[in-house]
């Protein structure tokens, strides 16, 4: 299988958006994060141990929700470990989003990509407790199949197919595909998910211990196996093969493949 580049940390030059340095003031700006939406995350640092991180994204881009995050993160800080929001905002060129820096370093920093059985553990814990810690019945966010399934369909009428899915989907006609993700299994557990539980979105303290986890835009109810298909999915394209057992022994679960192929095509679709 190929590895997919939904993500990366930039390797050239990044046009820094007129918001972000007005927002850095005298402080450092280094590009730290791209997606392929074209979403850009860049960190402040004022050279006293202040730092900062601004995420933006371009006016028009309808699959970034930063003032959603935003709401996530403040309900989300009451029971868990991420980011504590400093400001946000919206003007003609994009939406952005401050956050404060919290300890710890992804899971694909150069440290943790030579350990990688160490990360993908913390990666596992880390999900468990998230999932034990948020309360279902107080969140106001939900990220439930129907919802998705919508967003899978806004995406079909848009012409996309088999070639833009993942290389293990790519068999799958549109209309398959699409009655595979409209039949979803039974719910195992209700939680509240990440929504993004991929690799670098966990933090891991110097110890190899879980940390944080960061970039909360889609969190919200739904089946645990929506997070932990996709995080042990994770693992292959930032890690290789051969670590997604991990991800499951180390969040205290054993492997469901109805509901991990489930999940892992509707995240491919949706």
């Amino acid at each position: 299988m190929s590895r997919p580049v939904i993500s990366e940390i930039p390797t050239g030059p990044v046009a820094v958006p007129g918001v972000v340095t007005a927002l850095a003031g005298d402080d450092t700006v280094t590009p730290v994060w791209h997606n392929a939406l074209g979403g850009l995350t860049f960190r402040l640092d004022d050279g006293r141990d202040g730092i900062r991180y601004v995420k933006w994204i371009a006016a028009g881009t309808p699959e970034i929700d930063l003032p959603g995050e935003a709401e996530r993160l403040v309900w989300a800080r009451r029971w868990v470990t991420v980011p504590r929001v400093v400001e946000h905002g919206t003007d003609a060129d994009g939406t952005w989003l401050v956050t404060a820096a919290v300890p710890g370093l992804s899971a694909v920093d150069p440290r943790w990509s030579v350990d990688p059985a160490t990360a993908v553990a913390a990666i596992g814990r880390g999900l468990r407790l998230l999932h034990d810690a948020l309360p279902v019945d107080r969140c106001p966010f939900d990220w439930g199949v129907d919802r998705r399934l919508a967003r899978a369909d806004e995406r079909i009428a848009g012409g996309e197919g088999p070639a833009d899915r993942f290389p293990e989907h790519r068999r799958l006609e549109t209309a398959e595909a699409r009655a595979r993700i409209g039949e979803p299994p039974a719910i195992d557990r209700l939680v509240v998910c990440h929504g993004d539980a991929c690799v670098p979105n966990t933090l891991l303290h110097d110890d190899g211990t879980f940390a944080a986890h960061v970039d909360l835009g889609s969190l919200g109810v739904a089946d645990r196996w929506a997070d932990l298909a996709v995080a042990a999915w994770s693992t292959e394209w930032n890690y290789g093969p051969g670590y997604d057992g991990i991800v499951y022994d180390a969040y205290g679960i054993t492997p469901d493949p109805e509901r991990i192929a489930y999940y892992r095509l509707l995240w491919d679709m949706a």
